[in-house]
């Protein structure tokens, strides 16, 4: 959510024009869409809800990310440039930290959904990416699994 509302913050149209400057079809509607997947797929993230279908859009968006800004920064999220008295100066980042969120986001599609999840709430969510996890094992750890939080 934070990166969607900072790209909001700035103004779409900055975005937009650094998409442009990526060689990114239709920079405006690709600002725009990013930034309410950024949002809108975070706060899925946040509440627990329907992380399966949320997280689609944002790999995409990381995947974009990945291919478009970072790739040809090499793989390191942090590149130490200098020190000066003023402090550190780092380079342009990586793709280290898109890789990070994308196995975050695989593992959250093959987890289940924990016992605070939204999903709990709402008739189940969507069907889990491991059916073996909806089992009754959890009943023991998570005797109120079946009551919204």
């Amino acid at each position: 959510m934070e990166h969607g509302y900072a790209k909001l913050g700035r103004g779409p149209e900055l975005f937009a024009n650094i998409l442009h400057a990526l060689n990114v079809p239709a920079p405006t509607l690709a600002a725009w869409a990013t930034i309410l997947i950024e949002l809108f797929g975070g706060f899925a993230v946040l509440v627990g809800a329907f992380i399966p279908l949320a997280s689609a859009p944002m790999a995409i968006v990381l995947l974009v990310a990945i291919f478009t800004a970072h790739l040809p920064n090499g793989f390191s999220s942090i590149k130490l440039e200098s020190v000066t008295s003023a402090g550190a100066h780092f380079g342009q980042p990586g793709y280290e930290t898109s890789l990070l969120y994308l196995a975050a986001l695989v593992a959250l599609v093959l987890g289940e959904s924990g016992p605070l999840a939204l999903d709990r709430c709402v008739g189940g969510g969507l069907p889990s990416a491991r059916p073996e996890m909806a089992s009754d094992r959890d009943a023991d750890r998570f005797p109120h699994q079946d009551r919204c939080p």
